[in-house]
């Protein structure tokens, strides 16, 4: 059983950045891909960057691609999202997930932390 837990949200002004941490515990990580998923208010919860096991492989939804960058360290059991040019839009709770999939959506990930707060104000 694999705990997730995010921080480094908060608030930030429009063009800002932002660096988002997960640890995770309790179960191999290396085996696991790691997922960022995002919702919004009054919104369903959406995928945002996927690393694979290795971290050679990384997938990025259309709204972020180069603006936001996964990365991971298996050593320390730790995932990453690196988010640069916040927009308003951005605003949400965003969330850790880990799975043994390929995949981008988040039925495929079991493993979920609690969700930090990213806030970013016009």
């Amino acid at each position: 059983q694999m705990q997730l837990v995010e921080s480094g949200g908060g608030l930030v002004q429009a063009g800002g950045s932002l660096r988002l941490s997960c640890a995770a515990s309790g179960g191999t990580f290396s085996a696991y891909a790691m997922g960022w998923f995002r919702q919004a208010p009054g919104q369903e919860r959406a995928f945002v960057a996927r690393i694979s096991w290795s971290g050679g492989n990384k997938n990025y939804a259309e709204s972020v691609k180069d603006r936001f960058t996964i990365s991971r360290d298996n050593a320390k059991k730790m995932v990453y999202l690196e988010m640069n040019s916040l927009k308003p839009e951005d605003t949400a709770v965003y969330y850790c997930a880990a799975g043994r999939t390929t995949a981008t959506i988040e039925d495929d990930y079991p493993y979920w932390g609690q969700g930090t707060q990213v806030t970013v104000s016009s």
